[in-house]
C-alpha cells in the first residue's frame, strides 16, 4: 500500500528534476571562415569583398567585430537560437566586453536576425535592430536584391556603433 502512494510522488520528483535540466545550446552549424560567411550563396564575390573590407575597417577603428552570415536552412532551430549558437560558438567580439554583432540571413525560412552582444545593447537596441531589418534590409530582399539589402543593413549597423570607441580589455 505504501509503495502505491509513493509511486506518484516519485514520478513527480523525477519530472521536476527533468524540467530543471537546461539543454546545451546547439553547436554552430556553420564554420567561421571570415567576416562574411555566405553559406547560402546569395552574395556576389564583389559584395563579399566590399563587406569584408568594411567590417575589417570597423574592427580596426572601434575594436568591434561584426560578422555577416547567410545559411540556406536553420536545421529546425529558431533563428534566435541559431544566431546565438553561431555568435557564442564563434566567440564574436571581446569576451570581457561581450560586444560582438552578427547579421544572419536564413534563406529558406526567409528570416533575418541581428544578434547583439550585451556590451553593445546601448548602441544597438532591439528596437534599432528591428528597424534596420524591417525598413532597410527586407525592402531590398523583397526585390530579390540580397547584395543591396545586406550592404545597407551593414552600413546602418556601422553607423549605429561607429561612435563607440573601446578601450583595450583589461
Amino acid at each position: 500500500m505504501i509503495g502505491r502512494r509513493l509511486a506518484p510522488i516519485a514520478a513527480l520528483l523525477t519530472l521536476g528534476c527533468a524540467a530543471e535540466a537546461t539543454p546545451e545550446p546547439p553547436a554552430p552549424v556553420l564554420a567561421l571562415t571570415g567576416r562574411v560567411v555566405d553559406a547560402a550563396g546569395v552574395l556576389s564575390p564583389d559584395t563579399e569583398t566590399r563587406l569584408t573590407g568594411r567590417l575589417a575597417a570597423l574592427e580596426k577603428e572601434t575594436g568591434l567585430q561584426l560578422v555577416v552570415a547567410t545559411t540556406p536552412d536553420l536545421g529546425g532551430q529558431t533563428i534566435e537560437a541559431y544566431a546565438l549558437a553561431l555568435a557564442n560558438g564563434w566567440g564574436l567580439g571581446d569576451a570581457q566586453r561581450n560586444d560582438g554583432l552578427l547579421l544572419l540571413v536564413a534563406l529558406n525560412q526567409r528570416k533575418v536576425r541581428i544578434e547583439v552582444g550585451y556590451g553593445l545593447e546601448a548602441s544597438v537596441r532591439d528596437e534599432d535592430a528591428a528597424v534596420i531589418i524591417q525598413d532597410i534590409i527586407l525592402p531590398q530582399f523583397r526585390q530579390q536584391a540580397f547584395d543591396a539589402g545586406v550592404e545597407a543593413g551593414v552600413a546602418e549597423l556601422v553607423r549605429e556603433v561607429t561612435p563607440v570607441r573601446l578601450k583595450e580589455a583589461a
